[in-house]
């Protein structure tokens, strides 16, 4: 069944997720919080410079498997098209890590988690979390690795966030960033959808104010936040090729069934999140997202003066979640800062799903990108301009 579902000759095959705990971690709120665990995998091999380690960070309903397979299973990875031999992040040249956020509910400390002082799951005893605090949270991680300065950190959308808040925290120990269809803070409309979605988790009779793990799961709500937020994953040009409007066969006419295609796909997409999601994550991971800001209200390139790691943003056309527009923003205040900085917008018609499905295009602009950066480190020992 595996061996359906990958190529062996470019896949990292079959993966195993691991897990680090450390004891504390100090929150932008001022908290104190611990133990904090984060479930991670890694592909490739760390070499001996240790100077090859490039950093995934996932979207909002990601996790720690982004490439392979688990043994006995055919779960490929989310991002795994652009992971393995020959692939955009060559394994055969580097050690890509990526590990399930702090707040989420795949292995990493999340409210769905045991607090050990009640041996309850933590629900909404769980602190307010930001995206800074998910990345401090990874930097524990990679100190735990042995690494002391990534090659690159890359990702999309929330992934995206997290990449800017390692650029303007961490940028001693990063050479180069790849973030890709987001944003230096969230706009009203980019707030305004997560909250519906976030209303619907709650306005769900099971959720009881986030104490339903002894059952029953706001499961309505729930599909209803992730049927909320496929719409603005896909653009209309991209509804309209998979669906027009098509309906389903044998549904009868003007009853409250899923007569359309569209209304079928978004029913079954919501029904299969709630399988792997927790609600409570949802609620904490969007509000984190929707408070993140870059540039802590100053202007960006402030923020990033003096930096010198490698850009390169990419954003896509259709994308009316996470507009051309933004990804802009963030490429004025790099080059502003003094950061050699190259944009790309591609002409895709998928909308903000775009950076999980152009893999073509992706694949060419990421591997030219880190080729450029770590060439000149194995020839001279510094990294390209």
């Amino acid at each position: 069944m595996i061996k359906e579902k990958i190529n062996p000759a470019n896949s990292v095959g079959v993966v195993k997720t691991q897990s680090f705990t450390f004891e504390s971690l100090k929150l932008e709120s001022g908290e104190k919080f611990g133990p904090v665990t984060l479930a991670y995998e890694t592909y490739g091999v760390l070499n001996k410079e240790k100077s090859n380690a490039v950093l995934i960070v996932h979207a909002l309903s990601g996790d720690a498997h982004a490439a392979g397979v688990h043994e006995g299973s055919n779960d490929l990875g989310w991002w795994d098209s652009f992971i393995g031999p020959g692939k955009a992040f060559d394994t055969e040249k580097y050690f890509v890590i990526c590990s399930n956020i702090l707040g989420g509910c795949k292995g990493s400390t999340g409210p769905s988690s045991i607090n050990p002082k009640t041996n309850k799951p933590y629900a909404l005893d769980f602190p307010l979390i930001s995206i800074n605090d998910i990345v401090n949270a990874q930097r524990h991680l990679i100190t735990h690795l042995g690494i002391e300065k990534l090659l690159s950190v890359v990702g999309g959308s929330m992934g995206g966030q997290q990449v800017l808040s390692w650029l303007a925290n961490h940028a001693d120990i990063i050479h180069s960033a790849i973030p890709i269809a987001t944003t230096i803070k969230h706009s009203p409309q980019q707030i305004a959808f997560n909250e519906v979605g976030r209303q619907a988790i709650m306005a769900d009779a099971h959720w009881k104010s986030g104490n339903y793990y002894d059952g029953p799961f706001p499961l309505k709500g729930l599909a209803v936040a992730r049927m909320i937020g496929h719409i603005t994953y896909m653009s209309d040009s991209s509804m309209a090729e998979k669906f027009g409007r098509q309906k389903k066969g044998g549904a009868e006419p003007f009853k409250f069934t899923a007569d359309f295609e569209v209304e079928g796909y978004l029913r079954y997409r919501g029904d299969n999140f709630v399988k792997r999601f927790d609600a409570n994550s949802y609620l904490y991971i969007t509000k984190a997202m929707d408070n993140f800001d870059a540039s802590g209200g100053r202007p960006f390139s402030e923020v990033l003066r003096g930096i010198k790691a490698k850009v390169m943003v990419i954003s896509f056309k259709s994308d009316w979640l996470y507009p051309a527009y933004q990804s802009k923003e963030i490429v004025k205040a790099c080059k502003l800062a003094g950061i050699a900085t190259t944009y790309c917008e591609i002409d895709s018609n998928y909308g903000h799903d775009a950076f999980l499905l152009e893999v073509e295009e992706e694949t060419h602009l990421i591997k030219h990108f880190l080729k450029k950066i770590f060439y000149a480190y194995e020839v001279t020992g510094a990294y390209g301009e």
